[in-house]
């Protein structure tokens, strides 16, 4: 018996500390690389080859300073609507009310600040507190309840929208206060000599490059010690250079025009943080515990309702942020804000990896998902597509996304 097993068992795969491949050199282990990794890295690539192609078909224009300035900016409320969405969808759920929420955040916000005249930080944090708050009562439903995500948030999506109607009395309402403004419009203030640069932006892109090299280096040490595979060495040095030069080009880019938006930092922070509790902290753990095996879950000792009550009223504190981004950019609050934001939101989401039976996706993921919708939805206009081919193609894009993780599990599963 134990010859037979022996007898079954695979060579042992190429040690990551090696510098070549027998069988093909540096093409080998990228091939290897790619084939162990198509999941994390398919839509890193098909985000690139959709800026290099509408970068060629726009004469250059996608990749003008102020108009990836602009990018940010324009999309920043979808990339944080996709963090908690990924969240949701990780956990095994769906949330249809967060366009709507982020509707009546805005309303609300709208009447604090200018009907009102409150102070706008203290409007922005009672309005973080109030999406919360019903965040967490579709959540109560949903976990301890017991009632389907899909029927407490399609419900949630029709009162919110109500709601917003009745705030703004039909009508559209700001302008808001300078403050508040500049949570969607602003940038980091210029600082330093005349360098015809953004003197405070570079330095963010540098201290960024830093931390991802060192965190990169960091958790390849840790697999190893671990014993889990790890990429190729001369593949991982691949990814460290390219990882460099694509926050380099960014980061002169912006540069090159009025610097980092103040959104951009928020959705740093966001992505730092959210990437940090989903990887290194047993809430992020249980998240994909329960999304891809709820029984095996609650017989490993996971709270269940608890966690899916935090996923939601996480879900609800986000889209009041993006609520208070989209009114601060706009600078007035309109009933008809937040139309299809949540389908936007999930098809990044999806497009960035998540998987529709739970327990699948990273909020880097998500990230990148909203810039391929986000690049699409740029280079169209710059070239003049309408908006009914806009919503074909964008269609297509999340069939093909979706499409290849149901291949790429076919394929690992055979």
């Amino acid at each position: 018996m134990s010859t037979d097993v022996t007898a079954k068992t695979p060579a042992p795969a190429p040690s990551g500390k090696g510098g070549g491949a027998t069988d093909g050199g540096l093409w080998g282990l990228v091939v290897q690389g790619m084939r162990r990794n198509m999941r994390q890295y398919g839509m890193l690539i098909a985000l690139g080859l959709i800026v290099a192609l509408f970068a060629v078909w726009t004469d250059g224009d996608l990749l003008l300073p102020r108009n990836v300035s602009n990018l940010v900016l324009q999309n920043s409320h979808i990339l944080i609507l996709a963090i908690g969405m990924m969240l949701v969808i990780i956990a095994g759920h769906i949330d249809l009310s967060v366009g709507s929420l982020t509707a009546f955040v805005g309303s609300l916000a709208a009447v604090l600040m200018v009907k009102n005249d409150m102070p706008w930080p203290l409007a922005v944090v009672l309005c973080l507190a109030i999406g919360a708050v019903a965040g967490a009562v579709q959540g109560f439903f949903i976990a301890y309840g017991g009632i389907p995500s899909f029927i407490v948030t399609l419900a949630g999506m029709l009162i919110f929208r109500g709601l917003t109607e009745i705030f703004l009395e039909g009508q559209t309402l700001g302008p808001f206060p300078k403050g508040e403004q500049k949570i969607g419009n602003g940038f980091l203030p210029e600082v330093g000599p005349d360098t015809n640069y953004h003197n405070l932006t570079l330095l963010l892109g540098l201290v960024l490059v830093a931390a991802v090299l060192l965190q990169e280096v960091r958790d390849r040490k840790r697999q190893k010690s671990f014993s889990l595979d790890v990429l190729p060495r001369n593949l991982f040095l691949l990814k460290l250079v390219a990882v460099t030069a694509a926050i380099l080009t960014v980061t002169l880019l912006l540069a090159s025009y009025k610097g980092t938006p103040v959104v951009l930092l928020i959705l740093g922070v966001l992505v730092v943080g959210y990437s940090y509790v989903m990887r290194n902290t047993v809430f992020g753990r249980h998240i994909y515990a329960i999304g891809g095996n709820l029984p095996a879950a609650k017989l490993s000792g996971v709270k269940d309702k608890k966690v899916t009550f935090s996923v939601f009223l996480n879900m609800g504190m986000l889209a009041a942020l993006a609520g208070l981004v989209v009114a601060a950019r706009l600078n007035a609050a309109s009933p008809k804000a937040g139309l299809n934001f949540e389908l936007e939101a999930i098809a990044s989401a999806f497009i960035g990896g998540a998987s529709m039976s739970g327990g699948v996706g990273t909020v880097l993921g998500a990230i990148i998902g909203g810039l391929v919708l986000g690049v699409l939805n740029n280079g169209m206009n710059l070239l003049s597509v309408g908006t009914d081919w806009q919503q074909v193609i964008k269609g297509l894009a999340l069939l093909a996304a979706v499409g290849f993780d149901v291949w790429n599990k076919r394929k690992v599963g055979s």
